[in-house]
């Protein structure tokens, strides 16, 4: 968009009881073409009509998306997967009773000519997910069209969880943001491919593998590894960098006492012509009084306190200008998989293993 326009803000309260009423509007400017940032039980999502090819065209130039990178369609109403998609797989069916709605979303064979080319980028499938989100919901029912919505964030950046993250990203870039408060995993969804009796996982989420094998213990889940560059990816966040901070992040793995000290080094070395910040868990907190900004995730045995932390801390640490980051590791059990995919991506997979 070359042309800046003003970003309208809704914030709304559901303690109210007619807080659905101050929906009907970006409804209307979304049923309109227009790109409006919801929150999202995972995290804030630009979305626009996923039907029209420029209302999802305004999507990429809002986020400066790369051009094949899918976007996934977000759904109010299961009868919606059977006008988008040729789905006739019965694990695929089971998964959406378990997980839907909530933090799953499913790629499946697309209909032809429902949906807007750029939403598949090229390929023969779609991601579909049904947030578990009352707001997103009654705004998608008012809007009555299924919403494309990748995270409302400059592409590369950490995705939103607050509606003030949006605004320091896309204001003058979209047409209004919808506030509804902080968003509850603050991780996107699990994204997962079904093919017979098989799932494989294309981005760790909201749904852990553990869940996942839970829900249909007869299949086999499989994690995707990293794309190669030259291939097209099939998922959002599977090929391009992403949720990096403006300073350098380097993720420190090893027993807990050897990572405290080398990140405790190294801040001493780098002060001086630094500004130095440390990502740790509430444990460790104590060690790292001389960096100049230390945020926790809360507890290493909270792990879903430190996901729904992640993406908040990154920002400040760009709002206090630091320059160097050590961040601590954590487990890669249940939503670690997905909080340590992220923080990778984050940091660009640069990790010192002691």
């Amino acid at each position: 968009m070359d042309v800046m326009i003003h970003t309208k803000v809704w914030k709304i309260d559901q303690i109210k009881s007619d807080w659905h009423v101050q929906l009907a509007q970006p409804a209307a400017l979304l049923s309109a073409g227009k790109q409006i940032a919801f929150p999202t039980e995972t995290v804030y999502g630009l979305g626009a009509d996923a039907r029209s090819e420029e209302a999802v065209r305004g999507i990429f130039s809002a986020k400066g998306r790369p051009s094949d990178n899918p976007l996934i369609v977000h759904i109010y109403d299961r009868s919606q997967v059977h006008e988008l998609t040729n789905c006739t797989n019965e694990l695929a069916e089971r998964l959406m009773d378990q997980f839907w709605p909530g933090p799953l979303t499913l790629i499946l064979p697309v209909r032809q000519g429902v949906l807007s080319n750029q939403v598949t980028a090229g390929l023969q499938t779609v991601g579909l997910r049904m947030p578990d989100h009352p707001i997103a919901l009654e705004l998608m029912r008012q809007a009555a069209v299924p919403i494309a919505a990748p995270s409302a964030n400059t592409s590369g950046r950490p995705s939103p969880t607050l509606a003030s993250h949006v605004l320091d990203d896309l204001q003058g870039k979209i047409e209004g943001i919808v506030d509804g408060g902080a968003t509850g995993v603050g991780l996107e969804s699990t994204v997962v491919e079904v093919s017979g009796q098989h799932i494989q996982i294309l981005r760790p989420g909201g749904v852990t593998v553990e869940q996942l094998q839970a829900c249909c213990p007869e299949a086999s889940v499989t994690l995707e590894t990293e794309l190669e560059t030259k291939e097209a990816p099939r998922s959002p966040g599977m090929k391009y960098t992403h949720y990096a901070p403006q300073g350098k992040l380097v993720i420190v793995k090893g027993e807990s006492a050897a990572v405290s000290q080398y990140i405790v080094q190294q801040v001493t070395m780098h002060a001086a012509e630094n500004k130095c910040g440390v990502l740790c868990f509430k444990e460790n907190a104590h060690h790292y009084e001389q960096a100049d900004l230390v945020l926790s995730l809360g507890s290493v045995n909270q792990l879903e306190q430190a996901a729904s932390r992640l993406y908040e801390a990154l920002r400040k640490f760009d709002e206090y200008g630091v320059t160097r980051i050590w961040s601590e590791a954590s487990t890669t059990e249940g939503i670690g998989a997905a909080f340590m995919n992220r923080l990778m991506k984050a940091a660009g997979h640069n990790v010192i293993n002691l």
